[in-house]
C-alpha cells in the first residue's frame, strides 16, 4: 500500500512544518495583543481548520473559549451561492463577545460569508476572521479577514488540514498536489 505522500502524488512542499509553526506563533502573538482585556471566543470551522485551530489557540496567551462550527456542502448550490447546511452549530453563548472564526483556507469567501451571517444572528460584539491560507484573487465579496498565514493562488494543496477527498489533512506541511482529473 502506498504511503500518504504517494497516495496524494505530492509534487512539492509549499509551506514547511517549520514555516507554518513560525507563522502561527506570529499570528498568536498578534491576536494576543489585539484582544488583551477582551472576552474572546475562537470558533474553528470543522474539519479543515482542526490543526490550525489547535496550534493557533495554544499560541494565544489569553483566557479564551473555543468552539467549533461544521457544515456540509449542498450539491449544485454551495459552489455557486456559498449556502451550506450547518451540521454543528456553536454551543457557547457568543452574545456581546468578540468572536474569531478560524478557517483553513478562504478562496471565494462565499461559504465564510454564510457562516458569518449565521453567527451574526447570535449578536456577538464583533466577528473577525483568521485563515491559514487566503486567495485574495478569488474573493467574490468583502469579508473581515484580519489575520492570515499565507496568500495562495489556485494551486491544489493538501496537508495541515487541507484534503483531497478527506485524505491528506494529517500531513504536517502544506504541499502542492496534482489537480483532480
Amino acid at each position: 500500500m502506498a504511503n500518504l505522500e504517494e497516495t496524494l502524488s505530492v509534487e512539492h512542499v509549499v509551506y514547511s512544518e517549520e514555516t507554518i509553526k513560525a507563522r502561527v506563533q506570529e499570528l498568536g502573538r498578534q491576536i494576543t495583543e489585539d484582544y488583551k482585556g477582551k472576552e474572546l471566543v475562537v470558533i474553528g470551522v470543522i474539519r479543515g481548520a482542526l490543526y490550525f485551530l489547535s496550534d493557533l489557540t495554544r499560541a494565544i496567551d489569553l483566557p479564551i473559549k473555543i468552539d467549533m462550527v461544521g457544515f456540509s456542502n449542498i450539491p449544485d448550490t454551495t459552489s455557486k451561492t456559498g449556502i451550506v447546511r450547518i451540521i454543528k452549530d456553536v454551543d457557547i453563548d457568543i452574545t456581546d463577545k468578540h468572536v474569531l472564526v478560524v478557517e483553513d483556507v478562504i478562496r471565494t469567501g462565499l461559504t465564510t460569508a454564510y457562516i458569518i451571517q449565521n453567527l451574526e444572528m447570535k449578536k456577538p460584539a464583533d466577528i473577525t476572521l483568521c485563515s491559514m491560507l487566503l486567495n485574495p484573487d478569488r474573493l467574490l465579496m468583502t469579508i473581515p479577514v484580519k489575520y492570515y498565514g499565507f496568500e495562495i493562488n489556485d494551486l491544489w494543496l493538501a496537508g495541515y488540514g487541507l484534503d483531497r477527498d478527506e485524505i491528506g489533512r494529517n500531513l504536517p506541511y502544506i504541499a502542492q498536489i496534482p489537480r483532480k482529473k
